[in-house]
């Protein structure tokens, strides 16, 4: 979250968002920095109007937030679903290795019993 407030800052002030300025602003605060985040913010802000982002956050109704907050936590069940049904089916096919095997010792082991019974 740092990483974007000092984004806002620089943008606040007039400065360009770049990673040395980032990382000047980053430093100042005393963030331990990365500079694979402060790469990817940039890379990230590089086509964006940080004006319109701004003003269309500040448009978004408290119950939009809920909205998107029910929406991450339907990617997220729907990503675990996913998750599910692939540990399933790897069961199932595990499964149905297991009974192939056994198919084969039982097929093999039938004349054995004739042997001593």
């Amino acid at each position: 979250m740092e990483y974007v407030y000092a984004a806002l800052i620089l943008h606040e002030t007039g400065e360009e968002i770049n990673e040395d300025n980032l990382t000047d602003v980053l430093d100042a605060a005393g963030v331990d920095i990365e500079e694979s985040r402060v790469k990817a913010l940039v890379a990230a802000l590089e086509d964006v109007d940080v004006e319109d982002a701004i003003e269309t956050a500040a448009a978004v109704p408290a119950g939009g937030a809920g909205d998107a907050g029910a929406a991450a936590g339907a990617a997220e069940a729907e990503a675990e679903e996913e998750a599910e049904e692939e540990a399933e089916e790897e069961a199932e096919a595990e499964a149905e290795e297991a009974d192939e095997e056994e198919g084969d010792d039982e097929e093999g082991g039938e004349g054995l019993g004739e042997l001593f019974g």
